[in-house]
C-alpha cells in the first residue's frame, strides 16, 4: 500500500533473534512494511507469533538483529526522546502503575517525560482533560490507589494518560484482553477517539482478528515471526486461502462474529 502521508515506521528485512546455537529462537523473521501517519494498524496473531516483540522494536526496547528499522526515516537511538512521541498501553494496567502511589500523582508524573515540561497548572488541566475524555470525572479518582479500581477502570487510566501526554504514536499491546466484551468495545471506541482527536498513528497488537477488523485501516497477520497476510480488513478477510487467517477467524467466539465480522465474509467463510 502506498500513501501520500509521511511514513512513521519502516521495516526492511527486519529480524529479531534471541539466544544462540541450539537455543536460538527467531521471534521476528524478515519482515518488511511501512506504517503511515494517522493510520490505525492492527498486528494480529496467536501466542508466540512475534507480534509483541515487533511492538517492542517499535518502542525502541529491542534492536533488530538484522535488517533496517526506522522511525520517521531515522534509527531509534535515544529511548527517552523516542518516548516523547511514541507511547504505549500494555495488557496488564496494574503492572503499569505503582500500587503505593495515588492514580492522580502517577498520571501527573507521567508528563515529566516530555521534553517541554508543562507547568503544574497545565499538567493538572491535561490530566483532567484526559480523564474526562474516557468518561471519568476527575473527582472520582481523587485520593484513590490502583488497587481500588477494576481492570476496566485501570485500562481507562492508561488511556487517560495517553490523552494527557498527547503522543504522535500509540502502541497498544493486548490492551483489551483483561476486560469483558462490553468494556472491550468501549476501549476500542476510546482508541479511535484518541486517534481522531490527537491525529495519532495507532498500532494495535491483538490475537483477535474480529477486534482488528472493527477498528483498523490495515491488518498484518503474523505467524512464526513472519507477516503472512496484510491489507485492509476487507482484503485480509477476502484472502480466505491463507490458513493462519482462517485459524484466527475460527477462534472468534460465535457470539461475537455477528458484531465484528461483516455478513459477506461470514457467508463466504461458511
Amino acid at each position: 500500500m502506498q500513501s501520500d502521508k509521511p511514513v512513521v515506521f519502516s521495516a526492511k528485512g527486519v529480524s529479531k533473534t534471541f539466544g544462540a546455537g541450539k537455543n536460538l529462537k527467531t521471534a521476528v523473521d524478515n519482515v518488511t512494511f511501512d506504517i503511515y501517519d494517522e493510520e490505525f494498524i492492527s498486528i494480529v496473531g496467536g501466542s508466540g507469533c512475534g507480534k509483541s516483540v515487533l511492538a517492542k522494536i517499535m518502542l525502541g526496547l529491542y534492536k533488530p538483529t538484522e535488517g533496517e528499522f526506522t522511525y520517521r526515516g531515522a534509527p531509534i537511538k535515544n529511548q527517552k526522546s523516542h518516548w516523547n512521541e511514541v507511547q504505549f498501553v500494555f495488557q496488564d494496567p496494574f503492572g503499569c502503575f505503582n500500587q503505593f502511589f495515588t492514580i492522580r500523582s502517577q498520571l501527573e508524573d507521567a508528563l515529566n517525560i516530555l521534553k517541554d515540561k508543562p507547568s503544574k497548572e497545565e499538567i493538572r488541566q491535561r490530566v483532567d482533560e484526559g480523564l474526562m475524555a474516557v468518561n471519568v470525572k476527575p473527582e472520582d479518582i481523587e485520593g484513590k490507589y490502583p488497587f481500588e479500581l477494576s481492570g476496566g477502570q485501570m485500562q481507562r487510566m492508561l488511556l487517560a494518560r495517553i490523552f494527557a501526554l498527547r503522543p504522535k504514536v500509540l502502541i497498544a499491546d493486548e490492551a483489551t484482553s483483561m476486560v469483558d466484551a462490553c468494556v472491550r468495545a468501549n476501549i476500542l471506541d476510546y482508541l479511535r477517539k484518541l486517534k481522531d482527536q490527537l491525529k495519532m498513528t495507532v498500532v494495535f497488537v491483538t490475537h483477535d482478528i474480529g477486534l482488528a477488523n472493527y477498528v483498523s485501516d490495515r491488518i498484518f497477520i503474523m505467524h512464526k515471526g513472519k507477516i503472512v497476510n496484510q491489507g485492509t480488513p476487507a482484503e485480509v478477510l477476502d484472502n480466505t486461502s491463507e490458513p493462519n487467517t482462517l485459524k484466527l477467524l475460527d477462534d472468534i467466539p460465535e457470539v461475537h462474529k455477528t458484531e465484528w465480522i461483516p455478513n459477506s465474509h461470514r457467508a463466504k467463510k461458511a
